[in-house]
């Protein structure tokens, strides 16, 4: 997927950025990173918000073995459906929930950093 492909399909999450980042790349809309493709495949920002609507869309969490303690690391992404990379209308409420989750875990770290 290149970056006009992305810009189109994500036509209406805002101003778009990309930058390079372990091996794959972050997509951000206002600044914030809200999905990333790893391996050639598109992964959409979650948490516990939308996690239900995103495995009722089949969608799968990004997981990996931590090779020191042996246990599974659950990652705050989900695999974009297939069928809502065809076009901006199919992804759009799949790109709201991403960015929604985005701003949520922005307004998180605000907190902590300033000691909320």
């Amino acid at each position: 997927m290149d970056e006009d492909f992305l810009r189109d399909l994500f036509a209406g999450a805002g101003s778009l950025s990309f930058r390079k980042m372990f091996g794959g790349l972050g997509i951000y809309a206002d600044g914030m990173i809200f999905a990333v493709i790893l391996k050639d495949e598109l992964m959409l920002k979650g948490d516990e918000h939308c996690s239900e609507y995103y495995e009722a869309a089949g969608m799968t969490r990004w997981t990996y073995n931590n090779s020191k303690s042996g246990k599974k690391v659950l990652m705050p992404y989900w695999s974009a459906p297939e069928q809502a990379t065809e076009s901006a209308e199919e992804m759009a409420p799949f790109a709201r929930q991403a960015f929604n989750a985005a701003l949520r875990a922005r307004k998180a770290c605000a907190n902590v950093l300033s000691g909320r």
